[in-house]
């Protein structure tokens, strides 16, 4: 029997882990090889401007803005890997749509069909049914930081591929990396061995409201929308840039892409761990978000030669694979006991509006006034985030453990007030529906024994 208080994955959650991060890394990557090359090759579409660009490129998150939730839900009634399976089939075939396709418009249609392949609440509800609360924020993370590297690789592959095949060989190759996906799915994830349906798993209407109402979780929702819009938007910008001002072929962008991820990902991880080691994490997200600024800034003002390009290209990276990473573990850490997954619903949501939000924003600013104008409205951003999110709490270090309830103890008055009494324990709440009980703590200072004895109290004998 696994020890429920355990610090050390299971094989079977490391793989679940592991397995499904890959799923959200090929989906991903997909989506993302697009940015480096489409606000080059696209003008040579049919009817391409530099606003339907910069549409094309955010599209994909409208439809992932309102269907990821709504999938989630019916991944509930029918179960995971069906969702999933559909999902990956859909961006497949928005992929199809995309790569045969001789207009912009063509293409706009098909970044609007990848993007109703929306898998992301159907993946994070399997990876709840396949590990333990307290290791959630573990697989999160590994899930976050897959994110992050994958849209690294995306952007040296990318520019390969295009240069060899064109757009309508990047896009055949984002189909065939959503069957891939199915492949992972299908062999490499395990099978849960129920269907749970719980507050972490995916939206709880009865967690929405407290979910909406929470300061600093909005803050961090407000974070992850700025961040894919600059990311939208810079995308927009940055290539024409390397064209434009630093004279670099589009067929050559794949080096400056390359070296920024080498750097990157090594520069990002001191910060992580000190943040977690020190419990200093606002300080690393204040501190990422600054440097996001700068890097717009740096564009802004020195960005007229390819040594300045290429180091705001790891500025910017740095920043960015810094900020993917950690959000979705403050988002664990600062969630209400039993509110994890609605948590992440909304922080998904919000995501994919940034997303489109940007992309439509970097084409309009673009051809307002140039990528200037681009650089200095990302800045602008960033500065909005930094207001936003100096006013945010530090996070608990906390994690989250769902545990069953014995029939003595869901009897019992007043049992979520002693809970919150024992030490270690900052949240809980009691779910008498599920026969369940939804605690935030700290291990470092956790009573066990005294939480132990008050979620399954030692029946009453009677002495003749």
């Amino acid at each position: 029997m696994q020890d429920p208080y355990s610090d050390r994955m299971s094989g079977s959650e490391t793989r679940a882990a592991g397995g499904l991060a890959m799923v959200f890394a090929f989906r991903m990557l997909g989506m993302f090889m697009v940015l480096p090359v489409l606000a080059t090759y696209g003008m040579d579409l049919a009817g391409a401007t530099p606003a339907l660009i910069g549409l094309a490129i955010g599209a994909y998150g409208l439809t992932q803005a309102f269907l990821q939730i709504p999938f989630g839900v019916i991944s509930d009634r029918i179960g995971r890997r069906p969702v999933i399976y559909f999902g990956l089939i859909v961006f497949a075939l928005g992929s199809l749509l995309a790569a045969n396709a001789d207009t912009i418009w063509g293409v706009i249609a098909g970044r609007i069909l990848q993007g109703a392949g929306a898998i992301s609440a159907a993946v994070m509800a399997l990876l709840s049914d396949l590990t333990r609360e307290q290791h959630r924020t573990k697989a999160m993370a590994m899930i976050g930081m897959t994110i992050g590297l994958s849209f690294a690789v995306a952007m040296v592959i990318g520019p390969l591929l295009t240069r060899a095949f064109g757009l309508s060989g990047l896009f055949l190759a984002t189909a065939g990396l959503a069957l891939v996906g199915i492949v992972l799915v299908a062999f490499v994830v395990p099978r849960a061995p129920s269907h749970l349906q719980h507050r972490e798993s995916g939206v709880a209407r009865q967690a929405l409201g407290p979910t909406l109402r929470h300061p600093d979780l909005l803050r961090l929702d407000a974070g992850i929308f700025v961040l894919h819009a600059i990311l939208m938007a810079s995308f927009v910008a940055l290539p024409l840039a390397l064209v434009e001002r630093a004279g670099l072929p589009k067929e050559e962008h794949w080096w400056v892409y390359l070296t920024a991820l080498l750097i990157s990902f090594f520069g990002m991880i001191p910060f992580i761990i000190y943040g977690e080691k020190k419990r200093k994490m606002k300080r690393v997200l204040l501190g990422a978000v600054c440097v996001l600024m700068l890097a717009e800034l740096f564009f802004w003002e020195f960005g007229d030669s390819l040594q300045a390009l290429v180091v705001g290209t790891v500025i910017f990276f740095t920043a960015f694979n810094l900020l993917e990473a950690s959000l979705p573990s403050l988002i664990s850490k600062v969630s209400p006991a039993g509110g994890k997954g609605t948590a992440m619903g909304v922080y998904s949501t919000s995501q994919f509006l940034g997303a489109a939000v940007g992309g439509i924003l970097g084409g309009w600013l673009f051809q307002q006034g140039g990528l200037s104008v681009v650089f200095l409205g990302c800045a602008g951003l960033c500065a909005l985030w930094l207001a936003i999110a100096v006013t945010m709490r530090e996070p608990p270090y906390v994690t989250s453990l769902r545990m069953p309830l014995s029939p003595e103890a869901i009897r019992e008055a007043g049992l979520t007030e002693r809970l919150k009494a024992v030490p270690g324990v900052t949240d809980a709440v009691v779910v008498a529906d599920e026969a369940a009980v939804y605690i935030k703590l700290d291990t470092e200072i956790l009573d066990r024994s005294s939480l132990e004895s008050l979620v399954n109290p030692a029946p009453q004998t009677c002495e003749a």
